[in-house]
């Protein structure tokens, strides 16, 4: 598992790609300088790796382009010691991005390959979420909430109630709702019953399933 002064130059370029498409917050780019992508990838995909695009990564899933982990990472506005929740731990690349920023991450993943494999990856290099489950996404933690932040990274029909549920008052839920498209959703809780609603554009994601498990 090598990361090289090669690799750091292209993580460099890849953080002006992003300054470029309009990510300003400083801490998000200093994480994606310092995570090594390439080893959350297939090696056949290395030399790409910096590239501001999505891979396949098994079981049906992708790794998110980098511009997207940083866009939902910035609208979550992470302050250190934060409660997380992250629906769809799929490579564990935003995973790592969550814990750089100094949040307690809490990720749920169905695909039982990927929990296995990004449970071995996360230690080997140093990254160490709160905690890591194989479950449905669509249910949330609720023996862990409330969080104070909730990220979803892949597409859903609706906003799932379960999530909202535990979400605590204040708090922000990043999610991409829609079928074949996506529009970038973000809610903030303003008491028991009520959210605020932003959207910020289009965007494309594999689709969060209900119940596989």
């Amino acid at each position: 598992m090598k990361d090289t002064n090669k690799h750091q130059g292209l993580r460099n370029q890849l953080v002006k790609v992003l300054e470029e498409k309009g990510i300003t917050d400083k801490n998000v780019l200093e994480a994606i300088k310092k995570i090594p992508r390439h080893l959350f990838i297939n090696s056949s995909f290395e030399d790409f790796a910096y590239q501001d695009k999505a891979f396949p990564i098994g079981a049906g899933q992708t790794i998110s382009q980098p511009y997207t982990v940083a866009f939902q990472s910035q609208l979550l506005e992470v302050k250190k010691e934060q409660k997380i929740l992250e629906i769809g731990t799929g490579s564990g690349y935003q995973t790592a991005v969550l814990c750089l920023l100094g949040a307690k991450v809490y990720s749920v993943e169905r695909q039982n390959e990927l929990f296995k494999t990004t449970s071995n990856l996360l230690p080997k290099l140093g990254i160490r979420p709160k905690h890591l489950s194989f479950g449905d996404g669509y249910k949330g933690l609720p023996n862990h909430a409330p969080f104070d932040s909730i990220i979803v990274t892949a597409g859903a029909p609706i906003i799932p109630k379960a999530l909202m549920a535990q979400l605590k008052i204040g708090g922000k839920l990043v999610i991409p709702v829609g079928e074949k498209e996506q529009i970038m959703t973000m809610l903030i809780r303003k008491n028991e019953t009520q959210f605020e609603k932003h959207e910020f554009g289009d965007f494309r994601f594999v689709p969060l399933l209900e119940n596989k498990n």
